[in-house]
């Protein structure tokens, strides 16, 4: 059987003083058991030593004590303990037996009715030294043994009843105290071992408010460093002082990010705004040059119609840039009921004209969904992600704009096309700035690669999401927004008016 690992630090501090504390208290009882047995047993060996052989010996010769004068005839039990037994043997076998009992005389027993016993008095060395021995019908019994006169084995002894019964005493009695010790230290230490791991609670506590905090942007506001230990610690002041010292430098970090991103977004409105005139400026001067009523070489003719389309490009680039930097900056946009599904009707015949090639479907309740917002930003997601559709699935296409309602209070906002779908490797970077597409997607008809993190920008200042999911085939992009009206059954499969 395996005994579960406790999972904790607590619970493993404070099992392994627990089990520290019973090995001690074993040891301790042990040895106090030990001692005591070996001390009682001392005692009676010392007993033994000074009564001597007369009760035995007396067994030897009936009627005369251990100096040959007379005495009972069953022995000579004077100074003799209660329950001392004296034994006679000759070559082995037990000739006589007697055992002192409590205010009566000696009463004789028969070699037969120590049984066993004989074997065991007859293995007893006569060296003067204790020995234990097992008695049948009277118990356990520490016995010396002499050589007598008559060349044979003189053979006396002690209970070691009371010695037992000490020892069994102590034993119980270490035991309930040992076991009161171990339940009052595990109480004690369990508490204490939680009140000095308190800081390391805090760590835990603070580390896991960090975890949840958003770092990827925007100003984070850090947790108070955690405080030290009390009392002192220096294993437990050690990893406080090391956390707060990668909090602080967490802390730097993410303001130094901070500062540079604030720095980024100055400088991309700041650039935008300027670049703003002079793009203009060079737009119209393109767009001037051909009505000059003087003839124009055919050359300076197409190099002043790319002029004026870069010129338009770049323009159309410089307000992207300003837009996103005044979302960055979190500008309040306007809050005004937005008829979602009049900007997807208006949306769909802006796409159809500019993209006769595609089939263009709609998904649309039949009540007008409202949601909070801004009216042009909101078209300007449409515009983004019906011309993304368009500029990277081939003719022939069929792009499906619908608007559904989820059971979370959010306006599912969705474009989808059968195109070749998206690439695995460039679809989780599919709505930062300057992303374009490879492959058959990748036709970006000249776009400037900020389309789809505009989407996303206006979504998020919206307080809502945008995502995507593609496969060959098929290929969504869903924009979620916040919407408390009812619920209804939207219609299906309605193509877009012509």
């Amino acid at each position: 059987m395996r005994w579960p690992r406790p999972r904790t630090l607590r619970a493993r501090l404070t099992a392994g003083l627990l089990v520290l504390l019973a090995v001690g208290c074993a040891a301790v009882g042990g040895a106090a058991v030990l001692e005591l047995d070996a001390f009682l047993t001392d005692r009676l060996d010392q007993q033994l030593s000074d009564t001597g052989s007369a009760f035995a010996a007396s067994l030897e010769h009936p009627g005369t004590d251990h100096d040959g004068h007379d005495g009972d005839e069953h022995g000579d039990t004077r100074r003799q303990a209660a329950e001392t037994p004296g034994v006679r043997l000759v070559d082995g076998d037990v000739t006589n037996a007697a055992v002192v009992r409590h205010g009566e005389g000696p009463a004789d027993l028969v070699a037969v009715g120590l049984g066993g016993g004989s074997r065991s008095l007859a293995a007893v060395p006569s060296d003067g030294q204790g020995h234990s021995v097992d008695l049948p019908g009277l118990g356990d019994y520490r016995v010396m043994a002499w050589r007598g006169r008559d060349n044979d084995t003189l053979i006396t002894g002690l209970p070691l009843e009371p010695v037992e019964a000490a020892v069994d005493r102590l034993e119980l009695v270490a035991g309930s105290v040992f076991g009161l010790a171990l339940t009052g230290a595990g109480v004690a230490g369990a508490l204490w071992v939680r009140w000095s791991l308190r800081p390391l609670s805090r760590v835990a506590g603070i580390a896991t408010r960090v975890s949840e905090l958003p770092l990827a942007s925007g100003d984070v506001a850090l947790p108070a460093p955690a405080p030290g230990s009390r009392p002192r610690s220096a294993e437990v002041d050690q990893v406080t002082h090391a956390f707060n010292g990668m909090l602080d430098h967490v802390e730097n970090a993410l303001t130094q990010r901070q500062r540079s991103e604030e720095r980024l977004r100055e400088f991309s409105a700041d650039a935008s705004h300027e670049l703003r005139t002079p793009v203009a400026s060079v737009r119209g001067h393109a767009e001037l040059a051909p009505l000059h009523p003087g003839p124009v070489p055919p050359e300076v003719t197409r190099a002043l119609e790319r002029i004026a389309a870069e010129s338009g490009r770049m323009s159309t680039m410089v307000d992207d840039l300003l837009l996103l930097a005044r979302l960055d900056a979190g500008r309040p946009l306007e809050r005004t009921p937005v008829d979602l599904t009049r900007l997807v009707l208006d949306a769909i015949t802006d796409a159809r004209a500019a993209g006769p090639g595609h089939r263009w479907y709609l998904h649309l309740p039949q009540e007008p969904v409202i949601v909070p917002g801004d009216r042009h930003r909101l078209q300007q997601l449409l515009a983004n992600l019906t011309a993304n559709a368009r500029l990277h699935t081939p003719p022939g296409t069929t792009v499906t704009v619908g608007v559904t309602l989820g059971d979370d209070g959010t306006a599912h906002l969705t474009v989808t096309d059968d195109g070749p779908g998206i690439p695995a490797a460039l679809r989780d970077h599919l709505f930062e700035r300057f992303v374009h597409g490879d492959g058959p997607r990748g036709a970006d008809g000249g776009g400037t690669g900020l389309g789809l993190s505009i989407v996303a920008a206006v979504a998020a200042a919206h307080g809502g999401t945008a995502t995507v999911t593609s496969e060959p085939g098929t290929t969504t992009f869903t924009v979620r927004l916040p919407y408390d009206g009812p619920v209804q059954e939207p219609v299906l499969g309605t193509p877009a008016p012509r």
